[in-house]
Parts: structure tokens; sequence; C-alpha cells
């Protein structure tokens, strides 16, 4: 029985108060799989969220999907919807003779700001942040002559390819399937096992993870945004590979180094870099650039009156 409970990852102080604490769990493993620093509950089925497409994409990889690596990097994104996102997508469908009325995912805006001023008012499936994981798992349809009306299908054969190979890559088995907020499946593993499944990237042993690890690595700004934190974290440390999702969820991996994924358990992002970088000194890992991804200030009538801290959680391992 999995007795470990959530731990205090991260405090937000403001003024010389600790306002509120972020509890959760993070595990590091190196690149043989053995644990190198591990607090609160690591083993229990969690939700991965976005962090997994790039163990979507690897699965979509080995059944054909033929993509360069900016469209490759897409694949795995939770893109802002800036203009070469959306041309990427739009060159993702294309090149499967499909069109945007294909994409089955959740219509939205563009989560980049400036982006959202510049889009318009109505919702659509290519803007929303995973159309190009949706566009890439048409393409890999149409690679296999699979139907795409269905592809979000748990039945699907695209849909238990993808299973198999997260249970492959993490090292143990899906234990949920339910409903991303995009509408595509979305597979419960353990913290543990997405940190495994990150260090399998990282290892870069077949020709699939050599893809999608040159791909995330070398193109950042297409996984995510060009202002985006999970940006300056790639460039901050090069060769990294890294994939943030909903509800607080972050897997990291460095090259020839650990593997670390982080679960926040309210579900709020903002203590992510902090616990991140925090977990990475105690790995003997850092550096100018992280100590300023590391920082997160607290605001108060517009300026700094606090931050959010590492918690007394991470202090031992």
């Amino acid at each position: 029985m999995n007795d470990r409970q959530p731990a205090a990852l991260a405090e937000v102080v403001r003024g010389e108060l600790v306002e509120s604490v972020h509890f959760g769990s993070v595990i590091a493993v190196n690149p043989a799989g053995s644990v190198l620093f591990e607090t609160g509950d690591t083993r229990s089925p969690m939700y991965p969220r976005s962090s997994m497409k790039p163990l979507q994409s690897t699965a979509m990889l080995r059944a054909g999907l033929a993509l360069d690596d900016e469209l490759l990097a897409l694949a795995c994104a939770s893109h802002g919807g800036e203009s070469f996102h959306l041309d990427g997508v739009r060159r993702i469908l294309d090149g499967a003779g499909l069109a945007e009325a294909d994409l089955q995912n959740t219509p939205g805006f563009p989560l980049d700001e400036r982006a959202r001023a510049e889009y318009g008012n109505v919702a659509s499936s290519l803007a929303q942040n995973c159309s190009g994981k949706h566009a890439a798992m048409l393409a890999t349809c149409v690679a296999n002559d699979w139907p795409t009306v269905t592809y979000r299908s748990p039945e699907h054969p695209l849909q238990k390819a993808i299973a198999a190979t997260i249970t492959e890559l993490a090292g143990e088995p899906v234990t949920e399937t339910t409903v991303d907020g995009c509408g595509a499946p979305l597979f419960a593993i353990s913290l543990r096992g997405l940190a495994t499944g990150f260090g399998a990237l990282r290892k870069a042993e077949s020709d699939a993870t050599k893809r999608i690890s040159a791909a995330v690595s070398g193109y950042p700004e297409w996984v995510a945004m060009t202002s985006h934190v999970n940006t300056g974290l790639l460039r901050a440390i090069p060769g990294s590979i890294g994939k943030g999702g909903a509800e607080g969820v972050l897997a990291f991996a460095i090259p020839d180094g650990p593997a670390i994924a982080i679960k926040i358990g309210d579900g709020n992002p903002r203590a992510l870099p902090v616990v991140l970088v925090e977990v990475l000194r105690k790995l003997g890992i850092s550096g100018e650039r992280l100590d300023e991804l590391g920082t997160v200030p607290v605001f108060g009538h517009g300026k700094p009156v606090g931050s959010v801290r590492p918690g007394v959680g991470l202090s031992g391992s």
C-alpha cells in the first residue's frame, strides 16, 4: 500500500509572511532509472496531461508519421497560437491531404497574449493549443489508412498504439483512461512512470526517441510559445527536453543527467519552475539563467512584494 502524502513543495511569501503553500510530489531518476530524489506521492496513478505529448508523438513516429523537426516539435506542443504555430498546423494537415475541418480538438483561442489580441472573436480548433497534436494524429491515421473520423476513440488503432508506447516507455501499465481537455484520450500513469518515460526519450536509443529528443530540444519555441517559461528552460540547458501539462504537471530531462517529474497538488503551475530549479540545484545543476527562471515574484499594486520559494518538502530526499 502506498502511504506517501504530498509534500510542501513551495511557499508563497507576501511581505514577511507565508501566505499560502503548494503541496505536491516530485521525483528525479538517473539514466539507469534509479531514484535520485523523491518526495510526496510519486507511485499513485495521475494524469500527466500535456506532459504526455512527447510520448504520444513517439508512438506516432513509430506508426509512420513523417514530419520535419519543427513540425514534430509542434506535434509535442501546447502552442501559443502564434502565426508560425498556426501555419505549421496547416502544413501538417496539407501534407496529409486534410483540412482544418478534420480537426476534432475543442475549439479555443491562442494562449499567447499578442496572438490572442490579433486573432479575432471566433474560437477554432486550429487556434487551440493542442491542434499540433491532433493534426499529427490525423496525419498518422492517413499514413496507415486508419479512419480519421474516429481517431479520438480509445479503441482506435492509433490510440491503442499510443497507449502501448506509453506503457513501454514509462515501464508500467496505463491504469485509467479518460478524456483530456482537448478531447483526445488521456492515459494515467504514475509520476515515476512519467519521469521514466522522459528518461527513455532523453537516452534516445531508438530512431523515434532520437527524433523526439532532437525536435523538442532544438525547437523549444514550437513546443510552447516564444515567451513561455518552458521555452526558457529548454534554452537554459541545451539538449534538454521538457513539457508542462495542465493542473501543475512538468516533466524535464537533462542530457546524460536526471529526468524529473513534478505534480503540484492544487494544479497551480506558478510553483513549477521554482521546484524544478531547486531540484536541479540539489542534483548539482545550476546556472544564472536557471536562477532567473526559478525566481517567481509575488506582486502587490504592480510591484514585487514577495516571491514563491522552495518549501520544506524539498529539504530532504
